[in-house]
């Protein structure tokens, strides 16, 4: 089994969490309703933050790939709306953003997300915005504000969410 790795990636990695998880963090405790702590999930590598809106939801129909059903329909019982960072698979192969309320309110994959380089992604259901995009900003933490705000914002007003900011 491959153990070898690059020391200095694995810096640059953690830097670049540490950096998101603050972006993350000022968004966690801006809103006043129920929220998650900024969490790392191992199984996909992803890094990431959700708000509920206090609703229960329509039963999840499963079919994530390497997820029973079970921890799916859990995992989705009441409204969320989650936000990350993780660095691809094969659906999208490139390190992401991404953000997605559940359940998908209708017209939300025709929101404008900030900045303009975010797109909504058909197979994912979710926004997408490239990683590179944020990185080569002149000030990444605000792009990635923005895009969590705009995804955010247009989703609680299309599922009549509460404000708890």
């Amino acid at each position: 089994m491959h153990k070898s790795y690059d020391k200095q990636y694995v810096k640059d990695f953690h830097q670049a969490l540490l950096r998101m998880k603050n972006v993350f963090t000022r968004f966690q405790c801006a809103f006043k309703g129920k929220c998650s702590p900024v969490h790392f999930f191992w199984g996909g590598f992803d890094l990431a933050v959700s708000r509920f809106s206090g609703r229960k939801a329509p039963k999840h129909p499963g079919g994530i790939p390497n997820l029973p059903n079970w921890v799916t329909e859990e995992a989705y019982s009441h409204e969320v709306a989650s936000f990350g960072f993780w660095p691809g698979n094969e659906a999208l192969p490139e390190p992401a953003f991404y953000a997605y309320i559940y359940p998908e309110p209708a017209g939300y994959k025709d929101a404008i997300a900030q900045p303009t380089e975010a797109y909504y992604h058909e197979t994912l259901r979710e926004f997408i915005l490239p990683y590179k995009v944020v990185q080569q900003a002149d000030n990444p933490e605000e792009t990635l504000s923005a895009f969590i705000n705009s995804t955010y914002s247009a989703g609680a007003e299309l599922a009549n969410w509460d404000s708890f900011e």
